[in-house]
């Protein structure tokens, strides 16, 4: 979940806006999760899954 759609319950405001301690910090530890693809684009993703199928589809047709 990202947190531009959380509501603090501190101030009733957007996490992401910042406005209070609460949600400066809990907008902080959101930000340096570790999500392993979170900061790739859509179309490298795509290019890393093409990447993913040409592999196993070559595997595949060696093996047969």
């Amino acid at each position: 979940m990202t947190y531009d759609r959380l509501v603090c319950a501190n101030c009733a405001a957007p996490v992401s806006q910042g406005r209070c301690p609460v949600c400066r910090a809990n907008r902080e530890r959101l930000q340096q999760e570790d999500r392993p693809f979170a900061n790739l684009n859509p179309m490298t993703l795509i290019a890393l899954m093409v990447v993913l199928v040409a592999a196993l589809a070559l595997v595949a047709h060696q093996a047969a």
